[in-house]
């Protein structure tokens, strides 16, 4: 859902200032230390001065919606303080909650967080579910209860979200015999991701030389885990990845693809990946919304016309984030209105036409701006229905506060073990979960 920042916690990688980024691993103020100022005059205005921390590109200041929100509240300006990479801002956000000083107005948190701060920190953010305005209805039960706490506060409101779908290049599918056509690209594996991994055995069978069916293992695990119901916790909160069904199956078609040769041995969001699509060294990804925009960039003019993109094999979510008010901010009512604002379905929708971040609101896809939305690059994909369809069915799953290193690890060590460095499924399991031990408490 928006442009570019390195994928650690599973949503689109969002670029920004690089020194924000360096601020953030140097100092405990990383969190308002790299203002963007939206715009409007500067301090001594008599305005109140709201800021918003976030991680890279949230796309609310390129939408124009602070604008517009200044425009609707004149006494209103608001600073963005935005740190490049999550693995920056998420520490220092942790430290500035323990410490309860330091934190902006409003502080964004990624969905593979939310579950910690939640369970941490509840006592120090506002109980949005309260806020005037805000109701449940608005958003996805799903979305809705990830940011839910023990004791039912609920710590943030949902922004995006990142329904699955499959991005495909029609011209090398045509050439090993695969179709085109979206539809039918969909149904070569509605309802079964080892469908998937079928249509690759078949695409590799009369591949175009130089060409794999997918860029990477780790794209297809990540794919495939998000579409059960249980990942990596169970609903009580019990760390249950090795013994997880959707865990297992999902490695095990990642390693299947691997041995069929099936992949591009890419880790996503790496230089090589880019190149891969410049190049057209592979045929498939599996993709949210927010990835779109990041295709159109890295295949540029050559890949025009080629690609499209097909419903997944079953819905699953990749990225999404939330909007909290800590209790201890100076503004803390007028913080409250602006977060209520931002995630209201009409800006989500305007968000979504604007920087391509799926809104979590299903009051917004029958708006205008999502559900007529098609893609040029795509071959007028129809994503709005694409991906809106694929929102709805999309699976209640318990998260908790590990789950980005958990993934990260699977995929970062595990897979990558096997698929790169040759060693055996066992070995490249083995590795991953030594790491995930060493650092998650069972």
């Amino acid at each position: 859902m928006r442009t570019t920042r390195k994928r650690t916690t599973g949503r689109p990688l969002r670029s920004g200032p690089l020194a924000c980024g360096l601020a953030a691993v140097l100092g405990a103020g990383a969190l308002t230390g790299c203002a963007q100022d939206s715009g409007g005059s500067g301090g001594g205005d008599g305005r109140t001065t709201l800021s918003v921390g976030v991680f890279g590109v949230f796309g609310y200041k390129q939408a124009g919606l602070y604008d517009a929100y200044e425009k609707l509240h004149p006494d209103i300006r608001i600073k963005e303080n935005s740190t490049e990479r999550n693995e920056d801002y998420y520490p220092a956000l942790l430290n500035h909650l323990s410490a309860n000083s330091g934190l902006s107005d409003i502080q964004a948190v990624e969905v593979d967080n939310i579950n910690e701060v939640a369970g941490l920190h509840a006592d120090k953010l506002v109980d949005m579910a309260k806020a005037e305005g805000v109701r449940k209805s608005d958003w996805l039960d799903w979305k809705w209860n990830q940011a839910k706490a023990d004791s039912g506060q609920v710590v943030g409101l949902g922004t995006d979200i990142g329904p699955m779908g499959v991005c495909y290049r029609k011209d090398l599918f045509a050439k090993a015999g695969l179709p085109t056509d979206r539809e039918k690209v969909g149904e070569l594996w509605q309802g079964d991701w080892s469908k998937y991994v079928d249509a690759g055995e078949r695409y590799m069978k009369s591949a175009p030389e130089g060409t794999a069916f997918m860029d990477g293992a780790a794209g297809l695990y990540n794919g495939a885990v998000s579409s059960y119901p249980v990942k990596y916790y169970s609903a009580d909160g019990k760390l249950v990845y090795k013994k997880s069904e959707g865990v297992r199956e999902s490695w095990d078609l990642a390693m299947r693809a691997i041995e069929g040769d099936m992949t591009g041995k890419l880790k996503q969001f790496d230089k090589e990946w880019d190149q891969g699509y410049a190049n057209g060294d592979f045929a498939s990804v599996v993709c949210p919304p927010w990835m779109l925009g990041y295709i159109k960039e890295k295949a540029g003019d050559k890949g025009a016309g080629k690609w499209d993109v097909a419903a997944a094999p079953r819905p699953a979510n990749w990225g999404g984030s939330f909007l909290t008010v800590p209790k201890g901010g100076k503004h803390r009512e007028e913080a409250v209105e602006l977060a209520t604002w931002l995630t209201a379905p009409e800006q989500q929708a305007k968000l979504f036409e604007k920087q391509a971040s799926f809104p979590s609101s299903p009051a917004a896809y029958a708006l205008p701006e999502v559900k007529a939305a098609k893609h040029p690059y795509f071959d007028d994909a129809p994503i709005g229905s694409i991906f809106s369809e694929a929102a709805e069915g999309i699976p209640t799953t318990p998260l908790g506060p590990k789950d980005q290193v958990i993934k990260t690890t699977i995929s970062d060590i595990g897979i990558l073990q096997v698929e790169q460095q040759g060693r055996k499924p066992r070995e490249g399991w083995d590795a991953a979960v030594k790491k995930i031990d060493d650092v998650v408490e069972d």
